[in-house]
């Protein structure tokens, strides 16, 4: 079942796929339920619900104008349980509200592509390289909150191998992998953890090596996710870009087409899944040395 999250994200999503069946516009739709562009604009983005019998209105609505535009009972489904909350206490209290949407679309994506520049993807992370990226980042955390912080990333790791898991595929740069975070020991242990998460039959990993021909804009790193939608909407996709202390989501078809582009740009730049292992491993006999 989806987290309360995607549930509002789908839901936005199927609207606003019916809408365009429709032909409407947001100001001609909201008119249909008495809400202004903007109030529509964040339901389609998920940002904000719907009561149910408004949902139905909006939905039957949609229906005489493009029949089949929308299954109602898939939708009512979705709606149900998208307000749940306490998803986010304990251990997972320690992630930045930014970032728990991406977390969401992470356990529910039924396909996930990142490119990393510089560290290794958390997914990829061992416990060891998790706690000497908190202490090298003098991030001042309490025992128990940096206890937390390994707790949550760790079990961020099980959509690897959990039931039904989603295709995974990295692009890592060569710094991601040379980039020492604690001793030399513990740089041997997490390459050869990559190598071996490489190996899972749902998951795989290219290098980007720094003699790879690339596109420029491939300066920092990104997340696009796809999460199976009911219907005939297709996926939601999502970009997730972040800073040192933002996140941003992207969804526009535009900015989805142009990362879906650069992505099969630095797949086709980097190394085949063969020769990353290799490398992958040959950098952990250096770090060995």
């Amino acid at each position: 079942m989806p987290t309360p999250t995607v549930r509002r994200l789908l839901v936005g999503h199927l609207l606003r796929h019916a809408r365009e069946q429709t032909g409407l516009d947001l100001d001609a739709a909201g008119k249909l339920i008495g809400k202004t562009n903007s109030t529509m604009s964040r339901i389609e983005r998920g940002q904000t619900a719907l009561p149910q019998h408004v949902l139905k209105k909006l939905a039957n609505a949609y229906e005489q104008h493009a029949p089949n535009a929308i299954d109602l009972d898939e939708l009512l489904d979705l709606a149900r349980g998208s307000q749940d909350r306490g998803r986010w206490s304990g251990y997972r209290s320690v992630y930045s509200k930014y970032f728990r949407m991406a977390v969401d679309l992470e356990a529910d994506a039924i396909s996930i592509f990142q490119y990393q520049t510089e560290i290794v993807p958390g997914l990829l992370q061992t416990e060891q390289y998790i706690r000497a990226l908190f202490t090298t980042a003098q991030l001042q955390l309490s025992d128990q909150s940096t206890e937390d912080a390994v707790e949550a990333r760790l079990e961020r790791q099980s959509v690897l191998t959990k039931p039904k898991a989603p295709q995974v595929s990295f692009v890592l740069s060569e710094s991601s992998l040379r980039r020492r975070v604690g001793d030399r020991e513990l740089m041997v242990t997490q390459l050869h953890h990559t190598a071996e998460i490489a190996r899972l039959r749902n998951v795989q990993i290219q290098v980007l090596p720094f003699a790879a021909a690339t596109a420029p804009r491939a300066t920092h790193d990104f997340n696009l996710f796809r999460v199976p939608s009911p219907g005939n909407a297709g996926p939601l996709e999502f970009v997730y870009v972040e800073d040192f202390t933002d996140g941003r989501y992207l969804d526009g078809h535009d900015d989805v087409h142009a990362y879906t582009l650069l992505w099969q740009q630095l797949v086709a730049a980097a190394l085949d899944p063969v020769e990353s292992e290799k490398f992958i491993l040959r950098v952990a006999d250096e770090f060995a040395r």
